[in-house]
C-alpha cells in the first residue's frame, strides 16, 4: 500500500489515480468487516485466516505481475490486499480472543493492536527499502511469499481447534 502510489507516480500515472487506488484498498479494508465477521461465525476463525493468506498471496502476485500502466489491475491488487487485511484482522481477534481468559481480553487485544500498528509503521518503512534495493515487484512477491508463510499456522491453529469438543468451546473452555 505503502509504495504504490510511488510506483504509480514513476510510472507516469496521476495522483488522481493513484488516490482511486488507495481509496480502493482502504475501502477493501474496513467495508467487509461484517462479511469477514460473518464468514469466521460460519466457518471458524482459522478457515478466515487462511481465506485471508491465501488473498494476500494472490494480490502480491498480482501487484507484483500487472503492467505498471493498469490503473485497474493496481487497483484490483490493492482491493485484493484490503480484502485480505481484513479477513486476516478479523479471524486473528477472534483467535486471540478466543484463547484468553475474559479477565484479559481488554489488556491482550490493546497490546495486540499496537503491536499490529508498530508492524504497519515498520513494514512502511522496510517497504521503502525493499523498493529502492530492488523493485516494488520484488516488494510485492515478498508480500505474498510472507502472507504463504501463514498457512501452516493456519494449519496447526485449524488442527487445534478441530481436537476440541463444541461444548468446550461454546462454554468458554
Amino acid at each position: 500500500m505503502t509504495m504504490t502510489p510511488i510506483h504509480m507516480a514513476h510510472h507516469g500515472h496521476s495522483l488522481a489515480s493513484a488516490g482511486v487506488v488507495i481509496a480502493v484498498h482502504i475501502g477493501s479494508m474496513y467495508l467487509p468487516s461484517p462479511l469477514s465477521g460473518w464468514l469466521v461465525d460460519r466457518y471458524g476463525s482459522a478457515v478466515v485466516a487462511g481465506l485471508g493468506a491465501a488473498t494476500l498471496l494472490i494480490a502480491g502476485l498480482l501487484a507484483a505481475f500487472v503492467p505498471a500502466s493498469s490503473v485497474a489491475g493496481l487497483a484490483v491488487a490493492l482491493g485484493l490486499l484490503g480484502l485480505g487485511w481484513s479477513f486476516g484482522l478479523v479471524a486473528g481477534t477472534a483467535i486471540i480472543t478466543g484463547a484468553v481468559p475474559p479477565a484479559n481480553r481488554a489488556r491482550t487485544q490493546g497490546r495486540v493492536d499496537v503491536l499490529i500498528a508498530l508492524a504497519g509503521a515498520t513494514g512502511g518503512a522496510v517497504s521503502g527499502l525493499v523498493v529502492a534495493g530492488a523493485s516494488y515487484s520484488a516488494l510485492a512477491l515478498g508480500g505474498g511469499v510472507i502472507a504463504l508463510a501463514l498457512l501452516p499456522l493456519v494449519a496447526v491453529e485449524h488442527s487445534k481447534r478441530s481436537t476440541i469438543p463444541t461444548t468446550a468451546v461454546l462454554s468458554g473452555r
